[in-house]
């Protein structure tokens, strides 16, 4: 069995390490800590490549852009 864990360090608690107990009872196990680098993850795919860099490339232009309505957050 495989499963990822990805949550932020302040979250850490004896919660998760007893669900990791739970899920792997009596099983050897190796945990291995990593910083995840979330711009990886977005270009993982063709797909979420070419969107963010469109998205990027509109920014930088000005296109598509959207302003909330400030009075909401007042």
């Amino acid at each position: 069995m495989h499963t990822i864990y990805q949550l932020n360090a302040d979250d850490l608690d004896l919660r998760i390490l007893e669900s990791i107990k739970a899920q792997f009872k009596h099983k050897e196990i190796e945990i291995v800590v990593a910083e995840r680098d979330e711009t990886e993850y977005l270009l993982s795919t063709p797909e979420n490549r070419d969107a963010l860099l469109k998205a990027v490339d509109d920014v930088e232009a000005g296109r598509n852009l959207i302003t909330p309505d400030q009075e909401r957050f007042r």
